[in-house]
């Protein structure tokens, strides 16, 4: 079993035929993934990188049998195109899109209330990285040869701060699972929460570390899931410390405007909620190798 995607997961490409769509479709391919097409309209009909290209996902689904997608769209159609993609019953969309406006994340998720939970997309990003379950498939923009295939959950706000922690419990022989990058917006798809609850009952995963940083309420909420639901231990490294109350930062939900947001308070809440906390990046392999028990 894997978080979200594994190796049977098929593949489509919103936006297949651009210059990013076609290097990380590539990218992608060249990992394992299992691509099976993609969607450029206009289009439909042709072949790229030996893979059909379709007009519309509807299409591309029904000729495929695609369940999973990953948007390279310009902002201004991101989010038609996530919506499009719920349509056609996509289970899995990554949008690793940056730039997506606050209001139409708004709009996306409004209009996935519509679906039942059994049947509701799971949207990861925007601005992120996406999803790789090591060994197994790579649904995102990640450098794929620094994950060890390994037992350790990750889930990060920052698509470096992971690539970061995967490549030290490498370099300590702990491999990941699957790694999640749900991007740095002020609005994304799925919370820390969403994702650790994934997490709680995948079979093949001992502990996660949560990546997060100032602004927003996220990693506090899952602190207080993980405290109440989780039996795996949870580790957090919290980036920020030393940011002043008010400013922003590379992304845009770093900023801080009530209380529990900044880092210290971030990291004060999650070590009441049972949370191990890294204290500074360099020794995220190592906090989490601790709390495994290694020597």
């Amino acid at each position: 079993m894997a978080v979200i995607i594994d190796k049977s997961t098929k593949i489509i490409i919103q936006g297949f035929t651009g210059k990013m769509g076609t290097f990380h479709a590539d990218e992608m391919m060249k990992y394992g993934s299992n691509v099976v097409g993609g969607v450029t309209p206009g289009k439909g009909g042709t072949k790229h990188l030996d893979r059909p290209v379709f007009n519309t996902v509807k299409e591309a689904v029904k000729e495929t049998g695609a369940t999973a997608s990953i948007l390279f769209v310009p902002p201004a159609f991101a989010a038609d195109s996530a919506m499009e993609a719920a349509d056609a019953g996509i289970k899995t969309c990554v949008a690793i899109v940056d730039g997506i406006p606050s209001h139409d994340m708004i709009k996306i998720k409004r209009y996935m209330r519509r679906y039942t939970k059994s049947g509701k997309m799971t949207l990861v990003g925007p601005n992120c990285a996406g999803i790789i379950s090591p060994g197994k498939c790579m649904l995102g923009i990640m450098p794929g040869h620094i994950y060890k295939e390994g037992r350790i959950g990750i889930i990060s706000r920052s698509g470096t701060l992971g690539y970061e922690a995967a490549q030290q419990l490498k370099n300590l022989n702990i491999g990941v699972s699957t790694s999640v990058g749900i991007g740095g917006d002020p609005i994304n798809g799925s919370s820390f929460r969403d994702i650790i609850e994934k997490f709680e009952t995948d079979n093949e995963t001992d502990a996660i570390l949560m990546i997060g940083e100032i602004g927003g309420p996220q990693e506090v909420a899952a602190g207080h899931f993980a405290k109440e639901n989780m039996k795996k231990p949870v580790i957090a490294y919290i980036a920020g410390l030393t940011a002043p109350k008010g400013r922003v930062m590379g992304h845009a939900g770093a900023i801080v405007s009530a209380y529990g947001e900044s880092a210290v308070e971030k990291v004060e809440l999650l070590k009441e909620c049972g949370v191990t906390i890294s204290k500074n990046p360099s020794v995220m392999g190592d906090t989490v190798k601790k709390v495994l028990g290694k020597s």
